[in-house]
């Protein structure tokens, strides 16, 4: 049957394949800007628009037999931008290995990307901010693409490069020296670096990604408050990354209050692991009111916090379970707290604390080469 049009595609068509595919290859890993030389950088037009389906009927892709007329061959829908290797590549060998399939969902993917990406408005820009530091004996590493991944769409980097608040002190986690030295340089750090940009920039907004020692997450976390515009994120094991998962079904937190209010106030954090008592009344005293936070059994790991909603949860958790603490020994005794939690909860521990009306926290962790928990920094109070 003879072709009822021309070839010729309407500049219509082509300037809205243009404006979908925002000048760039869509074959899936070549991307290539098509409004300029790839070798000399020389402007000007080098695109190809190729058929999805043929243009000739016995071309390499065959016809859509579902169409009443051949008006559909020269429409945006079958029609996908490419550069002059990517369309000698899908139409070689009869197009052999480059199906309908293939290509429309190529296009659709592509486009869905301009239009996601070119869709962020400016008010979506976040300055990530790392904060590392070694974990016991174990160094750790952040990555910028990563930190991007887990953003988008939502956010994006307001810069190239991250804030970084880490430091590598040569003390051991063990040595006292250790907490104060970081503990020193993390609120220098943070009043040169974040303190700063909120001073001079409006809106600003942050997205923290920590790996570090729970007693300075938590500290890092009261640094931010909950008053700073800061998204805070969390390393998933399964699936690997920081991008949040959906939200645990059952999970909640569960406040064990303890038996009589007489003794030193403790706060045991059991989520990612659980801490016997003994070892908190070892340090406290045999007397010590222990308080705890913990999880149903089956929620207590290390991969339990897949969703930001959780972390919400946990400040409100955190906001009323020291009203209560405070309630039953007073505004001026300190809380010895030992945590067992993932990194955005420890974080997120400190931001929920509210500097004028909180008891002083003691922030405990424990050390496997004393085989017990030390003190390491506190927040509040006089220190």
């Amino acid at each position: 049957m003879a072709l009822t049009i021309a070839r010729r595609i309407e500049k219509r068509v082509e300037i809205e394949l243009w404006g979908r595919a925002a000048g760039r290859c869509e074959f899936n890993g070549c991307n290539r800007a098509l409004y300029k030389s790839s070798v000399t950088q020389e402007q000007g037009n080098f695109s190809e628009m190729a058929h999805i389906y043929s243009f000739a009927e016995k071309g390499p892709r065959g016809r859509d037999l579902t169409q009443a007329d051949d008006s559909y061959l020269n429409e945006i829908d079958n029609l996908i931008l490419v550069c002059e290797q990517c369309h000698h590549t899908i139409d070689q060998n009869k197009g052999e290995g480059f199906p309908v399939s293939l290509l429309q969902t190529w296009k659709r993917e592509h486009e869905e990307r301009v239009f996601i990406v070119t869709g962020i408005e400016t008010n979506k820009k976040s300055h990530v901010v790392f904060y590392e530091g070694k974990i016991g004996e174990l160094p750790t590493k952040l990555h910028k693409t990563e930190a991007r991944l887990a953003m988008f769409p939502e956010r994006y980097p307001a810069s190239e490069m991250p804030i970084i608040l880490s430091m590598q002190c040569s003390d051991e986690d063990k040595d006292q020296e250790y907490w104060a030295t970081e503990s020193r340089h993390i609120k220098r750090e943070f009043q040169n670096k974040v303190l700063s940009l909120i001073e001079t920039t409006p809106d600003v907004h942050f997205s923290l990604f920590s790996l570090a020692p729970m007693p300075l997450l938590i500290e890092l976390g009261s640094l931010f408050t909950d008053k700073i515009n800061v998204d805070v994120y969390q390393p998933i094991r399964e699936p690997r990354g920081w991008k949040w998962q959906e939200y645990p079904d059952g999970f909640e937190f569960i406040v064990n209050p303890p038996s009589t209010f007489e003794g030193q106030p403790a706060l045991v954090i059991s989520l990612s692991d659980k801490i016997p008592h003994d070892r908190v009344k070892s340090i406290v005293g045999d007397s010590a009111s222990i308080w705890e936070l913990t999880v149903n059994d089956k929620f207590i790991g290390n991969d339990n916090i897949r969703s930001k909603a959780q972390l919400s949860l946990m400040r409100m958790c955190i906001r009323d379970l020291m009203i209560k603490i405070k309630s039953k020994h007073g505004a001026d005794t300190a809380l010895n707290v030992f945590p067992a939690m993932a990194v955005s909860t420890s974080v997120e521990m400190g931001r929920a604390r509210m500097p004028k009306a909180d008891m002083p926290w003691i922030i405990y962790d424990y050390n496997r080469k004393h085989g017990k928990f030390i003190k390491t920094v506190t927040i509040g109070g006089e220190s």
